[in-house]
């Protein structure tokens, strides 16, 4: 974990999961800026391998649970969910994954984009999701 303060006196604090790619890649797998909490792409990756292989909604729902685990690390919670991001492989897993996506946040109802991208960093990954949260600090 870092923490950094930024100009306008609120704290930056930015956690990782120690996946793989977060140090080789430069990244955090959760950032709290003030008010505002992000999450990194989330996939269904589990001690480094794809869980799920060939299942679009059971990695969708895979990569949403780390994804709200890592905002669970900063106190938030899937209520605290302003925006969702999900990428595929093929819109042929749209209706899966947007199933599988309002399991967690029907009753949430985000702002939310799904998009078909040409592919992700392992060939078996069919789905990945971010997460934008909205926590008031005290």
């Amino acid at each position: 974990m870092t923490e950094a303060a930024v100009p306008d006196g609120a704290t930056v604090t930015r956690l990782g999961s120690g996946g793989p790619w977060e140090a080789l890649y430069g990244y955090s797998r959760v950032v709290r800026a003030g008010d505002r909490v992000l999450t990194a792409g989330c996939t269904s990756t589990v001690d480094g391998a794809v869980a799920h292989v060939g299942d679009a909604a059971a990695q969708t729902a895979q990569a949403l649970r780390i994804a709200l685990d890592a905002l669970a690390e900063v106190g938030a919670s899937a209520a605290d969910v302003v925006r969702t991001r999900m990428y595929v492989t093929d819109r042929l897993y749209a209706d899966e994954v947007g199933r599988a996506h309002n399991a967690v946040f029907g009753a949430v109802r985000p702002a939310a984009t799904m998009v078909v991208v040409a592919g992700l960093i392992d060939p078996e990954l069919l789905v990945e999701v971010e997460l934008e949260a909205y926590l008031p600090t005290a």
